[in-house]
């Protein structure tokens, strides 16, 4: 059975899908078999790996409807694509946008995605969803089909100030839909430790919340190859292989395998 592990945040901008893309790629570097799921209409994930979402046919979208429908295809190894970065990706599109609709009639619309990942559980060690920036229906999917959830925390205040609300969230998917869902974990992003206001909010990270959720070591500091790499398909790991945040994400990698959530 795969760790099936939800990246949510609320708050756009936080590294969700880098830190999917490049979580990934080093769990797949120490040897795991990785599927990402883009559930963001946004599909920042999809084109981080040189995919451009507007020229799919079928994608993540197609497969919810088709099983909101009872239809057989596409099924979710018909979207799945090998990408450059060495994991499998079921892509996203705009078309996705008009997924919270769609949810919202279906009977147990917030189980879909559940019911979507079954079918491939024998095929990965790791199935790491892509959230979007909402605490929508979309987002309750991936809650409701993760065993895990892992929060990417920009190293700034306001961002800091919006953990309150997604962790309620994540309370009521566990105490109404997902009794197995557990929170592995909370990482800082996009930290700019040369600055005392970062320092601060890391600080103030390990004085608030620590005692209510594991805070991970690892930092992935602001790194502006990390904009760059998605430029070129690739994940920071190839792309800049011996920079500091390409090791964070190693780093962190391996705290994901040594840590039971």
């Amino acid at each position: 059975m795969p760790r099936i592990i939800a990246l949510a945040n609320q708050k756009g901008g936080v590294g969700k899908s880098t830190s999917t893309l490049n979580l990934g790629a080093a769990l797949q570097e120490q040897g795991h078999r990785v599927l990402l799921i883009d559930l963001d209409p946004q599909a920042s994930l999809t084109m981080s790996v040189g995919i451009d979402p507007e020229s799919l046919q079928e994608t993540i979208y197609s497969v919810i409807c088709a099983v909101i429908a009872d239809a057989e295809h596409p099924a979710l190894t018909d979207v799945i694509r090998a990408t450059a970065a060495g994991v499998d990706l079921a892509p996203s599109n705009i078309e996705l946008s008009a997924a919270e609709l769609d949810l919202n009639k279906a009977t147990m619309g917030e189980m879909i995605l559940r019911e979507i990942l079954a079918s491939v559980k024998e095929r990965y060690d790791f199935i790491l969803i892509d959230c979007p920036p909402s605490l929508g229906l979309l987002t309750v999917n991936a809650l409701a089909a993760a065993g895990e959830v892992m929060i990417p925390l920009q190293a700034d205040y306001l961002a800091l100030k919006g953990v309150n609300l997604l962790m309620k969230t994540i309370a009521t998917v566990q105490r109404k839909i997902n009794r197995e869902l557990k929170i592995a974990g909370l990482f800082a992003t996009m930290a700019d430790t040369r600055t005392l206001h970062a320092r601060e909010v890391l600080a103030s990270v390990d004085k608030v919340l620590a005692n209510r959720v594991h805070i991970y070591k690892s930092v992935i500091k602001l790194n502006v190859r990390l904009k760059e790499a998605p430029i070129a398909g690739e994940s920071i790991l190839t792309y800049a292989s011996d920079s500091n945040v390409a090791e964070a994400y190693r780093a962190l990698a391996r705290e994901v395998l040594h840590h039971d959530a």
